[in-house]
C-alpha cells in the first residue's frame, strides 16, 4: 500500500511539474482570428445563419472576382462633423477575406479632420500615411499616451484593443491606409459608446465630474 501511495505521489508531482513547464513556456504568436482550415472560404454576406465569421460559398461557384475589392480606390466623403471618413474592407464588404484573418481600411481627412478615439477589440492596426500629416496615438492600459506626428510614407502601429485616434494636422486633406489582423476587427468609438448608448446619466456624471445638464448636452450630439 505504501509503495502504491508513493507511486501516486510521484505521478502527481510529475504532472504538476509538466503543467508548470507548459504555463511558463513561451507560447507561439497567434493571429486574432482562428487559422483557416481550407484554402479559402468566400463569405455569403446575405446568409442569416449565425457562425463565427461568414458562411462559406460553395467552392464550385467561387471566381477570381471574389478576391478583388475596388472599394478603397475612391475617397470617402469627409463633409461631416468629424471631417473624416473611414472606408472599410472587412469581410462584410470583401467576402473573399472570410477566415483569412486580415482586413484593410481607407482613412480620408479634411483639414482638421478627426477619427475619434476608438478601439478594435479583435485586431492590431498598422497605418501608412499616403498623403498629408497626421497626429496619431494610443493610450496603454497604464494610461500612458504614445503620440506623434506621422507624414507621407511613415508607418505607425496601434496595439490590439487599445484606445487610439488620428487627427489631420496638415494644411491640406490627408489620406492613409490601415491594415488589421482580423477579418472583422470591430470598432467601438468611445464618445458614441459613452454618450450615445443610453448609459445612466448618474454614471456619466460621476465618471466625468459633470452635471446632469452637461451630460444631456453632450448626449444630444449623439
Amino acid at each position: 500500500m505504501m509503495a502504491r501511495n508513493v507511486l501516486i505521489s510521484v505521478r502527481c508531482i510529475t504532472m504538476a511539474f509538466l503543467l508548470l513547464q507548459i504555463a511558463l513556456s513561451p507560447m507561439p504568436a497567434m493571429a486574432s482570428d482562428a487559422d483557416p482550415e481550407q484554402d479559402f472560404c468566400v463569405g455569403i454576406v446575405a446568409s442569416t445563419t449565425i457562425v463565427n465569421g461568414l458562411v462559406c460559398k460553395s467552392p464550385a461557384t467561387v471566381t477570381v472576382n471574389d478576391f478583388v475589392f475596388a472599394g478603397l480606390a475612391t475617397a470617402g466623403n469627409t463633409a461631416n462633423g468629424a471631417g473624416s471618413a473611414v472606408t472599410p474592407a472587412f469581410a462584410a464588404q470583401f467576402p473573399g477575406l472570410n477566415t483569412l484573418g486580415i482586413s484593410m481600411a481607407r482613412l480620408d481627412f479634411a483639414v482638421g479632420g478627426l477619427v475619434a478615439p476608438h478601439t478594435h477589440p479583435r485586431a492590431t492596426e498598422i497605418l501608412i500615411v499616403i498623403k498629408g500629416s497626421l497626429l496619431v496615438g494610443f493610450v496603454s492600459t497604464s494610461q500612458q499616451l504614445f503620440a506623434t506626428t506621422v507624414n507621407v510614407g511613415d508607418v505607425f502601429v496601434f496595439p490590439r484593443g487599445l484606445l487610439h485616434f488620428e487627427l489631420n494636422v496638415g494644411t491640406g486633406p490627408a489620406f492613409a491606409i490601415a491594415a488589421l489582423n482580423s477579418q472583422n476587427p470591430g470598432v467601438q468609438a468611445q464618445p458614441a459608446a459613452l454618450f450615445g448608448s443610453g448609459i445612466e446619466t448618474a454614471v456619466l456624471e460621476k465618471a466625468f465630474g459633470l452635471t446632469a445638464a452637461q451630460v444631456k448636452q453632450i448626449e444630444a450630439n449623439f
